[in-house]
């Protein structure tokens, strides 16, 4: 049976030009193909491997849930184990104020949710996002999107919602007691790996507050140790009223969440009942993955040499380059435009390494290995690298 011919056949395509690779195994850092070749992710999955592919905790945890039971009943009728026990894990690993956990089946889904929640708690509609956002593609979350070349083929969206360039003063202008939400990435990823400057992170939290305005933080790619720490907030000394997980929340498996104080999320439950609700949010599976992927990345104790990394992979320099960009082990590495970026690309897939643009800076190639690439590993990466960069300017 030829899986190609039946792809392009069966399988609704996002863009006229898949990577089309078929893969057949993934382990630690690497993919293996139906070829028999071996491919190193230098994306993750996008940001979803963390921990790295098939890890033995998380496939255990996997089997011993799916042996146990999976879906039940709609979410939030039955107390299952998996959902509880990651709820607990999770706010353990968060400021207090955010204890209570919502699950969904993905970040899109964990977005809606939390403007539905930022538009329950203050009864206002103005929402305030960013130029060259990324917080999915259903029709809420593409309202917030900070691309209108994404956005104007699906008009009309959501009304009241309003763009300002990140790091601007402008956007904290505008915030006022009409606005229910500001919803930004603490780290810009699609926009080419953008950090908030934290002077201005923080007098937008103060503006918020003055506002009684609930201020969303997006981590749902740059959570899970991604930048350094486990939360890319931590940085800043600002706490969100609400906090947006998904990708590496699952462990491989789907997974989202918006979690905030139990107060604001109660009022969900009433005027009218079921404010959100979901069937298959927080799956035990996907929780269950969740809960033994977060602990790996504790235990194994991921965290303690990204900043080592981080600094190895800032050792890439190369004439084709015009600027790098790091948080963390995440990186953009910027050319002078998208043709080069695509041929390095290409390049890189045909040498055995998994990489890709970044949505809203097409002239970038992402690099954001698993957390558990060793140092050697990501140095040959490096070295592999620049030659992959000597054979495309030769080209």
């Amino acid at each position: 049976m030829d899986n190609r011919k039946l792809f392009f056949q069966h399988i609704a395509q996002t863009s006229p030009s898949p990577i089309g690779l078929e893969m057949v195994k993934a382990q630690g850092c690497y993919i293996y193909g139906a070829d028999g070749k071996k491919y190193l992710d230098i994306i993750s999955g996008f940001s979803v491997a963390n921990i790295g592919h098939s890890h033995p905790k998380v496939i255990e945890a996997v089997q011993k849930q799916s042996a146990e039971y999976m879906h039940l009943i709609v979410y939030g009728e039955f107390i299952q184990q998996p959902q509880v026990q990651y709820a607990k894990l999770l706010t353990d690993h968060l400021p207090s104020s955010l204890n209570c956990v919502y699950f969904t089946n993905s970040g899109a889904e964990a977005v809606e949710g939390a403007m539905k929640l930022a538009k329950r708690v203050t009864c206002r509609s103005k929402i305030i996002a960013f130029n060259k956002s990324y917080h999915g593609s259903t029709q809420g979350a593409l309202s917030i999107m900070g691309d209108e070349e994404f956005r104007n083929a699906f008009r009309p969206l959501l009304p009241d919602v309003y763009h300002f360039h990140y790091n601007s003063d402008e956007a904290i202008n505008a915030i006022d007691h009409s606005t229910a939400c500001v919803i930004m990435e603490v780290v810009q990823a699609e926009a080419g790996i953008i950090k908030a400057n934290k002077e201005w992170l923080q007098r937008l939290t103060q503006k918020c507050k003055e506002n009684c305005t609930l201020l969303i933080f997006d981590e749902i790619q740059s959570g899970f140790g991604r930048t350094g720490s486990r939360w890319a907030f931590e940085q800043y000394n600002v706490v969100p009223d609400i906090l947006l997980l998904g990708k590496a929340l699952g462990g491989g498996m789907p997974l989202g969440a918006f979690i905030s104080h139990q107060k604001l999320m109660n009022t969900l439950t009433h005027n009218p009942v079921l404010g959100h609700i979901t069937t298959f949010g927080g799956h035990p599976v996907s929780c269950a993955a969740g809960k033994a992927a977060m602990e790996v990345l504790l235990d194994e104790a991921l965290m303690a040499s990204i900043r080592e990394k981080e600094s190895i992979l800032q050792t890439v320099r190369h004439p084709l380059i015009k600027a790098t960009r790091t948080a963390g082990l995440w990186m953009a590495v910027e050319f002078d435009s998208f043709d080069t970026c695509l041929k390095v690309a290409h390049s890189c897939i045909a040498a055995g390494i998994i990489t890709d643009w970044f949505l809203f800076a097409s002239h970038c190639l992402r690099i954001a290995p698993p957390l558990s690439i060793s140092n050697k590993e990501l140095e040959d990466f490096c070295h592999q690298f620049k030659g992959i960069l000597d054979a495309v300017q030769q080209n």
